[in-house]
C-alpha cells in the first residue's frame, strides 16, 4: 500500500470495543468516535482502524451483530467522500469476513500490512499473537480461526452465539485487569520486542499496533519507533502522521 500526502494527514485508532461493557456505555462511546471522525475528515488522506473495533463480531451468512448503525453510517459517509478507510481484525473481532468489503467498500486485514506513507515505511496491525510468549492465546487463536470451528459456531442461533461470546469477552477483560496485563512492562513489552527483532532484518520507520490498551511511543533501532495506539474505553487516544512526524494524541470532546 502506498499513500502520498498532499497537505493532509493519516489517522490511526484502535480498540473501540463497541458493545462493551453495556449498550448505554457503548452508545456514548460510539457518539464520541463519530464526533472525532467528523472533526478529522477534512484533513484525512486515510484512516486506519487497527482492530478490536467491536467487542465481538461474527458474520453469519445472512446476519450481523445488532447495533452500531450510526458508526456504520459514518464509515459509509467517509467512503462516499472518497476517504480510504482500512479495517483490521483484532482478538475480539477476528471473525470478520466480507460484510465491510461488500457494503462499505473497505478492505479488512487479518494480518499486519506494510505501507509506504509519504516515503516512510510502516508496519500496521492489531498486534495480537505477535512477539514472544502468550502461548495460550496463540493456541486459542488457532482454534477460533479454524474453518471447522467457525462452521460449528455458525450453526448456533445468533442469540445464543453472541451471548456466549460476549460473556467470554467480559471474562477476558476481567482476567487482563486482574493480572495487570495493561501495565507497562518495560523491556518485557512483547510488541516492542517484536518490533526490535523485526527491525534487524527490515528497518521500518514505524511499527503501529493496538491491542495493549496502553499508548506508547518507544525507540526501535537507530531510526524506528514502536507506537501503541491505546484505546477508546477510557483514554480516547489515537495517532496522526503528517508526512514527517507521528504524534499520539488524546481526543478531547
Amino acid at each position: 500500500m502506498k499513500i502520498n500526502l498532499h497537505h493532509k494527514k493519516v489517522f490511526f485508532a484502535s480498540d473501540f470495543h463497541l458493545g462493551a461493557p453495556n449498550t448505554e456505555a457503548s452508545k456514548q462511546r460510539e457518539e464520541k468516535i463519530i464526533r472525532w471522525l467528523n472533526e478529522i475528515e477534512n484533513e484525512a488522506a486515510a484512516i486506519f482502524l487497527v482492530g478490536d473495533i467491536f467487542d465481538f463480531w461474527f458474520e453469519y451468512d445472512t446476519v450481523i451483530p445488532k447495533g452500531f448503525i450510526r458508526f456504520f453510517g459514518k464509515i459509509a459517509d467517509l467512503r462516499d467522500k472518497n476517504i480510504p478507510v482500512c479495517f483490521f481484525t483484532g482478538n475480539h473481532d477476528l471473525w470478520m469476513k466480507d460484510y465491510f468489503i461488500k457494503e462499505l467498500g473497505i478492505p479488512v486485514h487479518h494480518h499486519p500490512i506494510e505501507a509506504d506513507i509519504n516515503g516512510k515505511q510502516f508496519l500496521i496491525g492489531h498486534g495480537d499473537g505477535l512477539g514472544p510468549g502468550d502461548h495460550t492465546y496463540k493456541l486459542l487463536k488457532k482454534v477460533f480461526t479454524n474453518p471447522a470451528c467457525k462452521w460449528l459456531f455458525k450453526w448456533l442461533h445468533p442469540d445464543i452465539g453472541v451471548k456466549i461470546a460476549l460473556k467470554w469477552s467480559s471474562n477476558s477483560r476481567a482476567s487482563s485487569v486482574a493480572k495487570n496485563d495493561n501495565d507497562f512492562k518495560g523491556e518485557d513489552e512483547w510488541l516492542w520486542q517484536y518490533a526490535k527483532q523485526l527491525y534487524a532484518s527490515k528497518p521500518f520507520d514505524y511499527f503501529v499496533f493496538g491491542h495493549r490498551h496502553l499508548p506508547l511511543e518507544l525507540p526501535v533501532g537507530k531510526t524506528g519507533k514502536y507506537i501503541n495506539l491505546g484505546e477508546w474505553v477510557s483514554q480516547y487516544t489515537y495517532g496522526v502522521f503528517d508526512g514527517e512526524t507521528f504524534e499520539l494524541k488524546k481526543y478531547s470532546y
